[in-house]
């Protein structure tokens, strides 16, 4: 069974932000990625798959959660999948999944990261990712970021855009509950050495867009601007290497002596 005309078209509203953001779907490509979104348990509208996906390692546990999970899938050629796929190569899976719900706002006790203008897609993943890993479970995606529901963010996200309690909002609505909850810490050049923090359980952390820095607003309002000391001469870290460096020296502050 092929293709139909519908989802040819919707498979073409999905690679656009504003068709994402209409539909409240997005894509999913990959072994790994698609095998996160089955662990996770999200709710999948319906899978493509192509030969290739035998071919390559983790493939056919992969082909059987789906058997298993019996959900709608659509059998089509390497051709066919690599045709409506994001990716240049692709791993013979794609799948079409519904955003998770939003989660309440204002976020609760714990820390936050906060994504202010952060425009490249593979740093909002991987700025996602690190949260998860370092047990940062609450996101916030500010106006000017790159969708985090983006192909290339989901992959470089690596499952964590199903775990996260991801928060989209505009600065101007979501500032008096981030003034409220703690620590306002904002990342920019010239600030106070990270590691020399002793923020208490819950704080707030921004990291802002990769040339600019964040939005003058965002750090007028900072408790504390944070920087990184680079004394190897480095001039700068992209937005991806900075944040995941200060979410893990800030949720180390428990383990410190």
């Amino acid at each position: 069974m092929g293709l139909s005309r519908a989802r040819e078209r919707l498979l073409a509203r999905l690679r656009e932000r504003r068709g994402r953001e209409r539909e409240a779907l997005f894509l999913v490509e990959g072994i790994r990625s698609a095998g996160e979104a089955l662990a996770a348990r999200a709710r999948v509208s319906f899978a493509l798959v192509s030969p290739r996906l035998g071919e390559l390692a983790g493939g056919a546990e992969l082909r059987g959660r789906l058997e298993e999970a019996r959900l709608d899938t659509v059998e089509l050629s390497d051709g066919e999948l690599a045709a409506v796929a994001d990716t240049q190569t692709s791993q013979g899976v794609l799948l079409v999944c519904a955003e998770p719900d939003a989660p309440s706002w204002p976020a609760g006790e714990g820390p936050l990261l906060v994504l202010d203008g952060i425009q490249d897609p593979g740093n909002v993943g991987t700025l996602l990712r690190a949260a998860g890993a370092f047990g940062v479970a609450d996101a916030l995606v500010l106006d000017g970021s790159a969708d985090p529901y983006n192909a290339k963010a989901v992959r470089a996200a690596a499952g964590a855009i199903f775990r996260a309690r991801l928060h989209q909002a505009r600065w101007e609505d979501a500032a008096p509950a981030l003034l409220e909850r703690g620590p306002l810490l904002v990342a920019d050049m010239g600030g106070r050495d990270v590691a020399a923090l002793r923020p208490p359980a819950t704080w707030t952390l921004v990291i802002g867009s990769e040339g600019a820095g964040p939005r003058p607003a965002v750090r007028a309002a900072a408790t504390e601007v944070v920087s990184i000391p680079m004394p190897g001469g480095t001039e700068s870290l992209n937005a991806g290497v900075a944040g995941s460096i200060l979410l893990y020296v800030l949720t180390q502050e428990g383990t410190r002596g």
